[in-house]
């Protein structure tokens, strides 16, 4: 057993690959549901971000300088794609291409209210449509117990497969003021 300081959290991280698609031909959207890639304004990034992460105490481009956020999303090596229900956006796929050969699946979520609906497959099927379409030759993604539980499985089903497992001990983000003390009531909260 390893202490954790009061104000961190720990997390055990899966790290996930996957060398070919595993998802081929059309899987479309339900009606009313549309997936565009966008260089979101910074307060649209961050509060979709939020919305999407909270739950999972995401923290980390809340955190960001806004310069440097602004410079990542620009880059021609990201791709943020926003899904929308209508005109309102409700989930978030980024991919982050890492040199010729290897693309993160950096984040990649919807908001809770929109669990449930037959999103994470199109999803999926446009992340790993648009990683490979630049001809890598790896696409990764890690997830953590803090996730939804049903992130792990989902990975799998989708084709990933785990290679490696740490663990991460970071600053708590309610501590940090970050989120809500209230966020993320499954993660206990230990000042």
């Amino acid at each position: 057993m390893h202490d954790i300081p009061a104000g961190h959290v720990p997390a055990v991280v899966t790290y996930l690959e996957m060398s070919a698609p595993a998802i081929t031909g059309d899987t479309p959207f339900p009606d009313g549901i549309t997936a565009t890639r966008e260089v979101p304004t910074i307060a649209d990034y961050r509060t979709l971000f939020r919305a999407v992460g909270a739950p999972w105490l995401w923290s980390s481009r809340l955190v960001l300088d806004a310069e440097e956020l602004s410079a990542i999303l620009a880059r021609e090596t990201t791709e943020v794609w926003v899904i929308r229900k209508g005109p309102d956006p409700i989930g978030l796929v980024e991919l982050a291409f890492q040199g010729p050969q290897d693309c993160e699946l950096a984040y990649f979520g919807i908001i809770k209210e929109a669990t449930g609906q037959g999103l994470g497959g199109p999803m999926m099927a446009l992340a790993q449509s648009r990683a490979f379409a630049r001809d890598i030759t790896r696409f990764y993604v890690h997830t953590c117990n803090w996730d939804d539980p049903r992130a792990l499985g989902f990975y799998q089903k989708a084709g990933f497969v785990p290679y490696k497992i740490a663990v991460e001990v970071f600053s708590d983000p309610r501590c940090d003021g970050i989120h809500p003390e209230t966020t993320a009531p499954h993660v206990p909260l230990i000042k």
